[in-house]
C-alpha cells in the first residue's frame, strides 16, 4: 500500500459525510496516517471542518448536491458519519465503483430502523425485542394494544434519542407520537414500536472489521436519558458465556452487512447470560468516546486504520475508565464554557470540547473522561468533572 501526501496527485483522500465530534475525531486520526480530508455539513463550521483540509456546507438528502460534491472531490472514501444522507444516491454512486464505508447498502440499512431491525430479526434470526411498524396514529394504538404496556416509540430515520419516548399507558400514546413526528430528523414518518426490555444493562460492543478479521473492544456500558448517550464506561462486567453470546450477535450482523470499519453494535443484557440485539451504528459510536482514555488505539483511531485497509493485529486496553458527556442547559448562540481549569485539577480526567458554533438545549457539547481502579470510581470521576463545566452565553 502506497501513502502520497495531502494536496498533492498521489494524496488518498477520504469525504467525510457528516461533522459532528465523532467525526472530527475520525478526520484527527486520518491526518495523522497522511490522509487528505474534505468535510461536509449542512451547516457551517461543523466540528470535523475545523480540522479538515477543505469543507463543504449542503443539505446531504439532497441527491444531486451529494453526486456533485463527489464528483468534483473524487474521493478514495466516501464515510457517511449521520444518518440524514440521500443513501440511495449513494447507493448508484458504489455500484459506479465508489467506495463508501463500510458500503452504501450498510449505510441504508442502519439509517433505517425497519431495515436494520427486519434484517436482525427476520432474516439472520437474532434476538430482539418484540416490535411492530406503524404509519398512522391508529395503527401505532393498535401495536401498543397488541404489545402491551409500556412500549417505546422510535421513528425509523432518526437517531441518538430524536423523537424516541415511552409510552407508559394508552394515557400517553397521543403525546408520544407527535413527539415521534416532530423530533425526528427527518421529519414524521413510520416508527417502530418496541416492547419495553427490563434489562439488567445495556452495552455497546465495537465490533472492528478490518483487513485481517473481525476484532472486538472490551465491552462499553452506557447509561442513556430519552436514547441520547449520557454516559459510558469500559470494561462492563460480563460473564464469559454472555460475552461470547454478545460477540456471535455482533459478528453475524457485522459479517452480513459487510466492508470494512468500526460498529457500534447495541445490545441488552438479561438474566441468565441472554443477550438482545438492539441496534447497529456502521461507524464510531458516541458510546465509544470512552476510549479515548482506556485504550492504545481509540475507536476513531481503530476505524481510521480499518478503512484504509491496514490490518490491526490487535486491541489494547490499558486502563479502566468512564466518560460524562456536557450538555446544554439551554439554547446558545455563542456557547462558552467556564471552569475548565477546574477539570485539570484531577491528574486522571481529560476533557474534549466539540468546537459546536451554537448549541440548542441539551445538545452534547463535550464529554469529560477519566480513569480509575474501577468502573465505578472512574464514572463518579467523569461526573465530578462534567459537574465542574458551566456552558453560558458569549454574545
Amino acid at each position: 500500500m502506497s501513502f502520497g501526501t495531502p494536496l498533492q496527485p498521489k494524496a488518498k483522500r477520504v469525504l467525510m459525510l457528516g461533522c459532528g465530534e465523532l467525526g472530527k475525531e475520525v478526520v484527527i486520526e486520518l491526518m495523522r496516517l497522511g490522509v487528505e480530508v474534505i468535510a461536509c455539513d449542512r451547516y457551517a463550521h461543523a466540528p470535523a471542518m475545523q480540522v479538515a483540509h477543505r469543507a463543504h456546507v449542503f443539505d446531504m438528502l439532497d441527491a444531486a448536491a451529494l453526486r456533485a460534491t463527489i464528483e468534483s472531490e473524487e474521493p478514495d472514501l466516501i464515510v457517511p458519519e449521520v444518518e440524514a444522507i440521500a443513501t440511495a444516491e449513494l447507493q448508484k454512486l458504489e455500484a459506479e465503483g465508489w467506495t463508501v464505508i463500510p458500503t452504501a447498502e450498510a449505510t441504508r440499512l442502519t439509517m433505517d430502523r425497519e431495515g436494520i431491525r427486519r434484517l436482525a430479526a427476520e432474516e439472520l434470526g437474532l434476538p430482539t425485542a418484540r416490535y411492530r411498524f406503524a404509519d398512522t396514529v391508529e395503527e401505532f394504538r393498535a401495536a401498543a394494544a397488541e404489545l402491551g404496556f409500556p412500549v417505546v416509540v422510535k421513528p425509523i430515520m432518526s437517531s441518538s434519542g430524536k423523537g424516541q419516548s415511552v409510552a407508559k399507558d394508552a394515557a400517553e400514546l397521543e403525546q408520544a407520537w407527535v413527539y415521534s413526528q416532530t423530533a425526528g430528523r427527518t421529519g414524521a414518518g413510520r416508527v417502530i414500536v418496541e416492547e419495553f426490555i427490563r434489562f439488567d444493562s445495556e452495552i455497546t460492543l465495537l465490533t472492528l472489521r478490518a483487513a485481517n478479521g473481525t476484532l472486538f473492544v472490551d465491552p462499553i456500558g452506557h447509561r442513556q436519558v430519552g436514547g441520547d448517550y449520557v454516559e459510558s464506561w469500559q470494561p462492563h462486567p460480563m460473564s464469559a458465556a454472555q460475552l461470547a453470546r454478545a460477540q456471535h450477535v455482533c459478528k453475524t450482523v457485522t459479517d452480513r452487512l459487510g466492508g470494512l470499519g468500526i460498529f457500534g453494535v447495541e445490545l441488552f443484557l438479561l438474566p441468565g447470560d441472554e443477550v438482545l440485539f438492539s441496534e447497529v451504528s456502521p461507524r464510531p459510536h458516541d458510546t465509544g468516546m470512552v476510549t479515548m482514555a482506556t485504550q492504545m488505539w481509540s475507536e476513531f483511531a481503530l476505524h481510521a486504520r480499518a478503512i484504509l485497509g491496514l490490518p490491526v493485529q490487535a486491541i489494547r486496553r490499558h486502563a479502566v475508565g468512564a466518560s460524562a458527556a456536557v450538555r446544554a442547559p439551554t439554547a446558545l448562540e455563542q456557547p462558552v464554557f467556564e471552569g475548565v481549569e477546574d477539570v485539570f485539577a484531577d491528574a486522571d480526567v481529560d476533557l474534549r470540547l466539540f468546537g459546536k458554533p451554537d448549541a440548542r438545549e441539551k445538545r452534547r457539547m463535550a464529554v469529560c473522561l477519566a480513569t480509575g481502579d474501577n468502573w465505578e470510581s472512574a464514572l463518579a470521576r467523569a461526573r465530578g468533572a462534567a459537574a465542574k463545566l458551566e456552558l453560558v452565553e458569549g454574545a
